[in-house]
């Protein structure tokens, strides 16, 4: 007997627990007309992922129940389907008895879950309840949920389906208690964020789930983005020998229809791979997109210099929000080259956004005269180089304030990492598109986005932009590379620093001169207390400055290079 199975790939906002609802109705309406009988929503699709400390109060959890009791009514029309939902829980009967008693902080927790729920006819006829629970990289799941092994196995068309959770699939366990339970295949529902080669990892926990059950598995993962975290999407189906039957795009959202005959799965589309670059290119607009229009900023302001990084960021802003919601701010100095000023003009004028220039050349003379008596008989330095950045993030922020767009940062990973980067300067804004864009790495989306036919234009970045030696251009003849070592060596040293947890032996050993090293982790370990102070940006590797970094800014620790 054949069934229909569709996948919701969805994106969902946190808290918005009437519009989350509307979604999987959507979804679940347009399944049942193309014929479908059983409808996977991602993880936590009913309140978001991830609610953090909202789940730390009860409130939460009775709006999570107001709610799914609601989408069960709204479902009912839809005759036979199955739809499994994933939800927060809290179930009395497991804690005080009493769903409304506060939910005790810095204690295990013992009556609340991250769970899915069967709905069939208006009727929630089971919970399932998550039994492993991430607590590395972005994930804390242990401070909000309790475990519960039990296995949860329903049966449709005659076909037995068990349903497992995100991180149960990463372990053996789940699997195999729904297969003992008489699993004929497992539906997982996801909230999987992106980061680099992510996809590839995927295939390979849920091929090693398969060996071991010999069971088909239905992935189906939440698309969209929440804060710094992207949800990729990309759900698939495996077949019982582990081959791949039928892939959704990735940043995309869609429900797609999979075919099983008698419990296995029918080969049906595969939507094709993206390169890197395309990858990460996707992750950022969607990072900006969701950013902006979920918190209800009417638009977002650049400054824009001329240089790489912020050309990138302006790309990205125009193909996630469109010309119109974007304004590009050159502000220019004393020591702005005359090619920075064309260059930046000449893509705003591609990309089509308002363009303005405002000198702070006044400013910055009205703030060395008010200064020259404390200043008197020092030579300058950094300090009147953090000034003229300084005066920009002011004028910026002034005009985020007045017209309520916000402000896009554009420091890349590399400039995070060793400090390159001014406090209440060019660090003043409301989101960190780039920050974990390794600099190389901007050069490739830079060279992407000029080749890409997604996003209609082509050629948007000056090719001048993109050869030109960096430059922050804040004194004379200034170049990125007068104060850091060459951005090949600097991006290798913090990957396998930063990202990689080698030490600083092992960089050495891979070629890189003691000295390159010392300097670079140096650089690292001494600007926390910036990167603590900085907006919030998309992660898109496997380790970001903020969630997956939590270094001391107090320490008095150095590592030895042998």
């Amino acid at each position: 007997m054949k069934t229909r199975i569709a996948l919701a790939q969805i994106n969902v906002t946190v808290g918005d627990f009437a519009g989350n609802v509307a979604k999987i109705v959507a979804a679940a309406r347009a399944a049942h007309n193309d014929g479908a009988k059983l409808l996977i929503a991602p993880e936590l699709a009913l309140s978001g992922y991830p609610p953090e400390d909202l789940l730390l109060r009860p409130a939460f959890y009775a709006a999570s129940a107001a709610a799914l009791a609601d989408l069960a009514l709204q479902l009912k029309p839809f005759a036979g389907l199955h739809v499994i939902v994933g939800h927060p829980f809290r179930d009395a009967a497991h804690g005080h008895g009493n769903a409304n008693a506060p939910i005790e902080r810095g204690v295990p927790p013992v009556d609340t879950f991250n769970a899915a729920s069967l709905i069939v006819d208006g009727e929630v006829r089971g919970t399932y309840r998550k039994q492993d629970l991430p607590n590395t990289e972005v994930f804390d799941e242990k401070r909000y949920f309790a475990a519960d092994p039990q296995p949860f196995v329903f049966e449709l068309d005659g076909v037995k389906y068990g349903v497992v959770i995100c991180e149960d699939a990463w372990h053996a366990s789940a699997a195999q208690m729904a297969k003992a339970a008489g699993a004929q295949v497992v539906l997982i529902p996801n909230g999987s964020p992106y980061h680099l080669n992510k996809e590839a990892v995927r295939f390979d926990i849920l091929r090693a789930r398969i060996r071991e059950t010999g069971l088909p598995m239905v992935y189906v993962n939440m698309v969209g983005a929440q804060d710094e975290l992207v949800f990729d999407g990309g759900s698939f189906v495996l077949d019982a020998e582990g081959e791949l039957v039928a892939k959704m795009a990735q940043f995309e959202e869609a429900t797609a229809i999979v075919e099983f005959e008698n419990g296995k799965p029918l080969h049906t589309a595969i939507a094709p791979d993206l390169s890197i670059e395309a990858q990460v290119y996707a992750a950022l607009v969607m990072g900006v997109r969701d950013y902006i229009n979920k918190n209800g900023f009417p638009g977002a302001l650049i400054g824009l210099s001329g240089g790489v990084d912020s050309a990138l960021v302006l790309a990205v802003a125009c193909d996630a929000l469109g010309a119109d919601r974007v304004r590009a701010v050159m502000m220019p100095s004393r020591y702005t080259a005359d090619i920075s000023t064309t260059d930046a003009a000449e893509m705003a004028r591609r990309v089509g956004v308002r363009y303005d220039e405002i000198a702070i050349a006044p400013m910055f003379d009205a703030f060395r005269s008010s200064l020259a008596q404390e200043f008197a008989g020092r030579a300058e330095d950094a300090t009147e180089e953090n000034i003229q950045a300084r005066i920009r993030g002011t004028l910026l922020m002034a005009l985020s304030n007045k017209f309520g767009s916000i402000v896009l940062t554009t420091g890349n990973k590399s400039e995070m990492a060793v400090g390159y980067c001014t406090l209440y300067g060019d660090m003043a804004g409301g989101f960190a598109v780039i920050k974990d864009i390794a600099k190389t790495l901007v050069y490739r989306l830079c060279h992407y986005r000029n080749q890409a036919t997604t996003f209609g234009k082509q050629d948007v970045i000056p090719e001048r932009i993109l050869t030109r030696a960096p430059s922050a251009e804040l004194r004379e003849n200034q170049t990125d590379q007068d104060s850091l070592p060459p951005y090949e060596v600097l991006d290798a040293i913090m990957r396998m620093y930063m990202e990689e947890d080698r030490s600083l032996a092992e960089i050495i050993a891979a070629g890189y001169a003691v000295e390159d090293v010392k300097r670079v982790t140096r650089l690292i370990k001494i600007n926390e207390y910036k990167r603590r102070q900085a907006p919030i940006g998309i992660r898109v590797t496997h380790r970001a400055f903020g969630r997956d970094w939590r270094y001391p800014i107090t320490s008095r620790y150095t590592e030895p290079v042998e």
